[in-house]
């Protein structure tokens, strides 16, 4: 196998020439994976493979790692007062701790000091070109991949490599999806994406629509609470809010616990009503809609003060906007609200921009990729994606046992042919399958998984991958 280089440039002795379909002059990697970004699940994409004694190079279109949690980077929808959601063991690679000095929800820049620690701990910055971005990914002869890169914004020539797999790695909370009304084109207040908000100064002294009740939307009407002269926070239905702590634990632990004792889920969906009506009781008597939904059917929103101010009057509970006009907003109940400020913190949409949608099963180029365990194309054995996950805890240990999964069946392609044929066709099978029970059908919830459902799903695969070793 030809090893990465230093600084991940291919080493002339080991790289040889070939032709693209077209013609084009391709670099030959021989036996090296290529992965796309050096985020959470880049990152541990190239240690596993590294570990396993596969050659990688990875492509990082930013000039550092951490993708989505380094925000400097042009695309991270990091705000200043971002914290995990999850609590730090259930957020930490398996084989990488965070420091136990740290909170139980770290800040954002502890998140990207771990990330940095950890690339320098098991060498990884030595396979990532920075400043580098994936411009084509293309099937050719015998499960390879044509790769075509250049830099970052376009400067420059584009270069051609040949790979024997691809990890696809580049992250799915970057492209905003943004709502359609009516009048928004007329409107003469100010309008942002929640990827455009990185700092309270934004809010201050104006009047604020949020539009949305994700864990975003949430974060962003408290601050506005504390910021903005008034706070309108517009969600299209109810949703359950889950405090951070019960019990005095993250609430991610406890329910870890009901989990590990296989508490039924009808009996945890009881439990987790009984401790609201004792806590907090009714929410709709603040105005709040009552949810259309049991909870653990919408993804967790993981929020202790929404409901606080909610409570001291600083955020107005509204419905989904009817339409826009010059001055204001009319809303589906038929009231009008004037803010000065709109925010869409109405999620993000998937792309791979790079690839034909088609190679991930997406056939109606919606978006929504068709996979097995949220990684594996059918008919692509070399093509993995990791971390296309949205679990109810951390999603880095899910990304680590994907990608050492993804190893080991590189590992049986070269060893043991006859299981990696059979986990081809598990994957053909199994593609679409959904590991987190019953969740509203809806583009937010597209890759909702439980995380302990998810990772039993992993370990049989494992375990059949290499039955009889």
């Amino acid at each position: 196998m030809p090893p990465s280089t230093e600084h991940g440039r291919p080493d002339p002795e080991t790289t040889t020439l070939a032709l693209s379909r077209d013609g084009r002059p391709v670099s030959d990697r021989g036996d090296t994976v290529c992965v796309i970004g050096a985020g959470a699940s880049g990152l541990t994409a190239i240690k596993n493979l590294t570990e396993h004694g596969f050659g990688v190079d990875c492509y990082e279109r930013e000039t550092g790692v951490g993708g989505a949690w380094n925000w400097r980077h042009d695309r991270s929808p990091v705000y200043a007062s971002t914290h995990l959601i999850s609590s730090r063991p259930f957020t930490q690679f398996p084989d990488f701790p965070m420091p136990d000095s740290w909170p139980d929800y770290p800040h954002h820049s502890q998140l990207l000091s771990y990330f940095e620690r950890y690339a320098d701990h098991f060498d990884l910055r030595r396979h990532i070109w920075f400043g580098t971005e994936v411009v084509r990914v293309e099937p050719v002869a015998d499960d390879r991949w044509d790769v075509t890169t250049r830099s970052t914004g376009g400067y420059g020539p584009e270069r051609t490599s040949r790979y024997a797999a691809v990890v696809v790695a580049n992250g799915h909370n970057w492209s905003p999806k943004l709502p359609s009304y009516e009048g928004l084109a007329e409107y003469r207040g100010e309008v942002m994406h929640a990827s455009s908000y990185k700092d309270p100064a934004q809010l201050r002294g104006k009047r604020v629509l949020v539009v949305g009740a994700g864990n975003t939307g949430c974060d962003i009407a408290v601050e506005a609470a504390q910021q903005a002269s008034r706070c309108w926070h517009s969600t299209r239905r109810g949703y359950w809010y889950a405090p951070k702590y019960v019990l005095g634990r993250p609430a991610d632990q406890v329910n870890d616990l009901l989990l590990m004792l296989r508490v039924p889920l009808r009996l945890r969906q009881w439990l987790y009503h009984r401790t609201l009506r004792l806590t907090v009781g009714d929410l709709t008597r603040f105005g709040l809609p009552k949810p259309d939904h049991r909870v653990y059917e919408t993804h967790p929103i993981a929020n202790s003060q929404l409901v606080y101010y909610v409570g001291h009057g600083r955020i107005a509970p509204v419905p989904d906007v009817a339409r826009f006009h010059g001055g204001g907003v009319t809303l589906t109940d038929g009231r009008e609200i004037d803010p000065e400020l709109v925010v869409f913190a109405t999620g993000y949409l998937p792309r791979f921009e790079f690839l034909d949608p088609k190679v991930l099963g997406d056939s109606d180029a919606s978006g929504r990729p068709r996979l097995w365990l949220n990684a594996f194309a059918p008919g692509y054995p070399t093509l993995a994606v990791a971390g296309l996950l949205q679990p109810d805890s951390g999603v880095f240990t899910l990304s680590h046992w994907q990608t050492v999964l993804f190893a080991r069946l590189l590992q049986a392609r070269l060893a043991r042919p006859q299981r990696a044929a059979a986990f081809a066709s598990r994957v053909e099978a199994g593609a679409g399958e959904r590991y987190s029970g019953k969740v509203k059908d809806s583009s937010r919830h597209w890759f909702e998984v439980g995380h302990a459902d998810y990772l039993r799903a992993v370990q049989r695969a494992l375990d059949e991958l290499e039955a009889g070793r």
